[in-house]
């Protein structure tokens, strides 16, 4: 891999809000370097994207039931999608950190290398940035809120009021997550790749789907 710039929160702010005013996103994808650290970033922000829509569907009310479902397992597989993007997201940035030890970094078990002292960050900067997307979709959905032109003048002020705590939540979020890299280059914290192991998506773990398998022979 190619030594690429750590992003910065800002960075990551102004992507997210970029595609997300793409004309055809999240159906169409820009394209990227396809094994790039950019590339990750925009397919968990799409998947995200992909899986606010299919989450809005879900809880129709007036449809049939074969549509429900075939929301829910459009869920699952953006939400799988969105978790090993995350999980590339932090190979990258701890490869180029040199905190993760390359043989190992795309493994079940990627062997951290961090300096004496260090602390250990519970959250990775992967899951940061998930949430960071996940922010950037609730502020342009309150936003909405906020320019409804079908609800009284309430339910546009407590949209707005809850707009404004939304964008302290990212600006927090972003601070955390630039202090975290900062301290990370510097050998005072680091953290690790963890795998989700979701075991409901695969036919060998789900009991439900091995019971299936066994039925059939």
């Amino acid at each position: 891999m190619t030594p690429t710039p750590l992003p910065a929160a800002a960075d990551l702010v102004a992507r997210h809000d970029d595609w997300l005013a793409l004309p055809g996103w999240p159906q169409r994808q820009p394209g990227s370097d396809p094994d790039g650290l950019w590339h990750w970033i925009q397919t968990n922000h799409r998947c995200n994207s992909l899986l606010w829509a299919e989450e809005d569907l879900a809880r129709r009310t007036t449809v049939a039931d074969a549509e429900i479902a075939a929301n829910k397992r459009a869920i699952d597989g953006y939400n799988q999608a969105r978790n090993d993007a995350t999980e590339r997201i932090d190979e990258w940035l701890l490869l180029a950190l040199g905190l993760v030890d390359p043989a190992s970094a795309r493994g079940d078990a990627p062997a951290a290398r961090a300096a004496a002292g260090a602390r250990l960050n519970s959250e990775t900067a992967g899951s940061m940035i998930d949430r960071l997307s996940i922010l950037a979709l609730k502020l342009r959905a309150m936003g909405e809120q906020t320019r409804r032109d079908d609800v009284d003048a309430a339910h546009r002020a407590a949209s707005a009021a809850r707009l404004a705590r939304l964008q302290q939540q990212r600006a927090d979020l972003g601070r955390c997550y630039d202090e975290l890299l900062a301290d990370a280059a510097a050998g005072r914290a680091y953290f690790k790749v963890y795998r989700q192991f979701k075991m409901y998506n695969d036919p060998r773990f789900n009991p439900a789907l091995v019971v299936e398998r066994a039925a059939r022979g």
